[in-house]
């Protein structure tokens, strides 16, 4: 029986721990960021590029980007009439589609669907059925990482040659679990036997065969991590702004693709919560610890009963399972003695397997159990999110009450996070928003104590150690980004020959973009002015240099299809012709309000 156990176990595990190497050793790898650069990394589309930031997963970033992508392209139009971003509307251009991916496509193809006489609002994106929110996802999914693989970038995470290996070891176990079941039934008759020992080694090769052939996922190629080095040195330098961070999905007319590829890379905070196409979840969560907005990755414990387990239970069940294996081990003989002859040898294999896996497992988690409580964690951070764990269901009258909570905290060394488990009792100590100092077992990660070290205002508590913490940023001041005494209605009818009503007072937007409409007479758009200032002002300036240089107007100007843009200083001022207004020449209306700038 011992040989048996030998065979048989032997070869599973050895199995198992191949898995597992192949499973650590595919892994993308990590991704150093280039230097902070205004340079896009690429001619990757948006979508790739956020396959390439994110570890070679698609996340909601794809789509939003790629919509954003497409309003930068003129595909389709943003429009945002008030200062609420989230009353932003999505207007179909009739512009030629052919060159677009499978995965743009499919973005434009949902905004045409839902649009009515060439009109969506962007809210109106949103799935409202989770089945076909899923199914659309996951064809998004499969079309980027097909453009991903076709470029070099990406390729599976199991190649042909490691599937291969896999199945010639599953192979090679379903073999040592025959000879297994052989020798430990040599009791039994030999047809039957070998009946038994086939039956169980064929179940074993299938197993073993569909356990790796549900790994799933990308992986990195060199030309994809050197790719994805380069577009995190832009992500380095967008982060380096927070107001950028805030600017509206409709500030893409100003900003161009800087704005989408910001999106892409997860700096576009503003961005990110106005646009849901159905892929956003809890597992991806905002946070501004450190001073920068950045997205972190957040991952809910479920199956394991450790997970906010109180120590005292733990010890128990980890002695009684110790207490059960050791019986297993034994007395499997006197146990399996009252048996049918046929079955002795196959029940005693599978009572010494099972006792000698129970006393692991248990011996497992003593050792943790007594670290958990002998060293303790302590993690200082903002508070992501928090949710009902655990809840004690209620009866006739008496409603379900929530003994344990899920607590997402950043504390600023990764991008990802476990979810901790914070008691009932403790739940009312914190908010979303608050940076939190917190002790916690580091294995069950249940919260032992929480103190606030600073409310989500910013005040910082009452506590010894509160300046030590680094809290979320605040509000950034902006100059006077006016736009109301630029142009006049007056000003736009003599440019282009009709007379036009001020669709709204040009106020700031985000504290970083002033933006006006004027239309005309039947509410049709038919001039775009915005201003804006500083390290944004570059950016959208920068996004333009390829049109026509304008001599003359301001430090530097630029003139393209229908638009242009003109910096003076730190203040950066734009028009874009729309509708009715087009033909005419943006040039005289941009000369016109930059020399207006320093009155």
């Amino acid at each position: 029986m011992v040989v048996a156990l030998i065979v048989g176990g032997g070869a599973l595990a050895g199995w198992f721990a191949v898995f597992a190497s192949c499973l650590v050793l595919t892994r993308p790898r990590p991704v150093p960021a280039a230097p902070p650069t205004q340079e896009f990394g690429g001619a990757e589309p948006p979508a790739v590029v956020s396959l390439l930031a994110n570890r070679w997963e698609v996340t909601a970033d794809a789509a939003e980007s790629t919509l954003l992508d497409l309003a930068a392209r003129r595909l389709v139009e943003l429009r945002q009439p008030v200062d609420d971003p989230a009353q932003t509307t999505v207007h179909v251009r009739n512009t030629g589609d052919d060159d677009l991916t499978a995965y743009e496509r499919r973005v434009l193809d949902r905004v045409r669907g839902l649009a009515v006489d060439g009109v969506v609002p962007l809210t109106a994106l949103t799935f409202r059925a989770e089945a076909e929110a899923k199914s659309w996802a996951k064809r998004l999914r499969a079309d980027v990482v097909a453009d991903a693989r076709a470029r070099g970038l990406s390729r599976r995470r199991f190649s042909p040659a490691i599937l291969a290996l896999l199945l010639a070891g599953a192979a090679v176990t379903a073999v040592a679990v025959f000879v297994a079941a052989l020798i430990g039934a040599r009791h039994t008759g030999p047809h039957t036997t070998r009946n038994e020992a086939f039956d169980a080694a064929l179940g074993t090769f299938f197993g073993l065969c569909v356990l790796a052939g549900t790994v799933r996922g990308e992986r990195d190629t060199a030309a994809g991590h050197a790719a994805a080095t380069r577009w995190l040195g832009l992500r380095a330098y967008l982060r380096g702004d927070e107001a950028f961070a805030n600017l509206p999905p409709a500030a893409v007319a100003v900003w161009d693709r800087y704005l989408s590829y910001g999106a892409a890379l997860g700096t576009t905070r503003m961005c990110s919560a106005v646009i849901d196409l159905g892929l956003g979840d809890r597992r991806r969560v905002w946070s501004s610890y450190g001073g920068t907005w950045h997205r972190v990755r957040v991952r809910y414990p479920v199956f394991w009963a450790r997970y906010g387990s109180r120590a005292a239970p733990l010890l128990i069940r980890a002695l009684a399972g110790l207490v059960v294996g050791y019986a297993l081990l034994r007395y499997r003989h006197p146990m399996v003695d009252g048996l049918p002859v046929r079955w002795r040898g196959p029940t005693g294999l599978v009572m010494t397997l099972l006792g000698a896996a129970v006393a692991a497992r248990a011996g497992y988690r003593l050792v943790r159990a007594v670290a958990d409580l002998a060293w303790p964690v302590t993690v200082t951070g903002e508070v992501l999110w928090t949710e009902p764990w655990r809840v004690t269901r209620g009866g006739d009258n008496r409603p379900s009450t929530p003994w344990l909570y899920y607590l997402a905290v950043d504390d600023g060394t990764d991008d990802r996070t476990t979810a901790w488990a914070l008691p009932a009792a403790r739940y009312d100590r914190c908010a979303v928003g608050d940076v939190v100092r917190l002790t916690a077992r580091r294995w069950t990660r249940r919260v032992v104590d929480l103190t606030v070290v600073a409310h989500r205002t910013g005040d910082v508590a009452a506590d010894p150690g509160a300046g030590d913490a680094p809290v979320p940023p605040s509000a950034v001041g902006t100059p006077d980004l006016t736009t109301g005494r630029l142009l006049s209605a007056n000003d736009v009818a003599g440019a282009i020959g009709l007379p036009v009503v001020v669709r709204d007072a040009g106020g700031t937007v985000a504290g970083v973009l002033s933006a006006q409409t004027f239309t005309t007479g039947d509410a049709r758009p038919a001039v775009y002015l915005a201003r804006t200032h500083g390290l944004a002002g570059r950016l959208a300036m920068r996004a333009r240099t390829r049109g026509a240089p304008l001599p003359g107007v301001g430090d530097e100007a630029y003139a393209g299809d229908g638009w242009a843009v003109a910096r003076r200083g730190d203040d950066v001022v734009m028009v874009r012709l729309q509708g009715a207004a087009a033909g005419a020449d943006p040039g005289w209306l941009l000369a016109t309000a930059v020399s207006r700038l320093a009155e």
